[in-house]
């Protein structure tokens, strides 16, 4: 199904249904859930998505797994073409407890492209039923990937980071941020961590980095996201994005980082 919404075919019997939607740049999906878990693959450009816990940066070629019930908005930054497979809880139940970046393999690619061309109510025992298990198998196959700023739920620290995430940045050191939100340093970094799981310093890079993603996939150059982002060179930047995402940017952002490790957890 091409550029419709899924919320009418919730309740079709099949396990999987697939659409497949363009967006113009700076389209916003409100807040929504599904009753169904979906996997949201960016085929060309980068999504944003934001829920209560957190927000995940899907460059091209990525997919980020969506359980069913979670409240999501989602970003388009440019132009946008997306595919998703929207699965019933009950097959969903071995995959991702939480939401999570998945690699999207060239089988993975092709599974998703072909089944939004499929028949609502395909033929299970079929072609088309059997591309739809197939599609489930290979989903299950996909290792993870580190895209994502967790939120915390404290209502100062959570604005905070919300405000963050638009327009982050390496200079904002430890004490400005805490002085924003009226915590002393001390009581800042330990309830950051415990909120998070990480410290501000580890949040801040990662968010700077994932917001590096959303710069590239505009066009901007290495050199251009480097200087906004507060790194001293551009070869300072691409050795942080490597060392954190394992890929130097040119390469990644052409999505031809390649999955090294097989499994999903239980």
């Amino acid at each position: 199904m091409r550029q419709t919404r899924v919320n009418p075919y919730e309740d079709v019997p099949r396990a999987i249904v697939a659409t497949g939607n363009d967006y113009p740049a700076r389209f916003v999906l409100p807040a929504h859930a599904h009753k169904r878990a979906q996997l949201l693959y960016a085929a060309t450009g980068v999504v944003k998505t934001i829920t209560p816990e957190g927000s995940w940066i899907v460059p091209p070629r990525r997919a980020l797994w969506i359980p069913a019930g979670v409240m999501h908005e989602v970003h388009m930054d440019g132009e946008v073409s997306t595919r998703s497979a929207y699965l019933q809880p009950e097959v969903a139940r071995h995959l991702w407890p939480h939401c999570q970046v998945i690699a999207v393999s060239p089988l993975l690619h092709e599974l998703l492209e072909a089944a939004v061309d499929l028949p609502v109510e395909y033929a299970l025992d079929s072609r088309d039923g059997r591309l739809m298990a197939l599609l489930l198998d290979e989903i299950a196959a996909m290792p993870t990937l580190a895209l994502n700023t967790p939120l915390p739920a404290e209502p100062r620290l959570h604005k905070l980071c919300r405000a963050l995430l638009d327009a982050p940045a390496l200079d904002l050191d430890i004490d400005a941020v805490a002085a924003k939100v009226d915590m002393s340093r001390r009581h800042f970094t330990r309830t950051f961590r415990q909120q998070t799981g990480m410290s501000y310093a580890a949040w801040r890079q990662q968010a700077c980095l994932l917001a590096a993603l959303t710069r590239l996939g505009r066009g901007q150059s290495i050199t251009e996201v480097a200087v906004e982002l507060g790194y001293g060179s551009a070869s300072t930047f691409t050795a942080a994005f490597r060392r954190v995402l394992g890929e130097p940017p040119s390469r990644y952002m052409a999505g031809e980082q390649r999955p090294r490790a097989k499994g999903a957890p239980t």
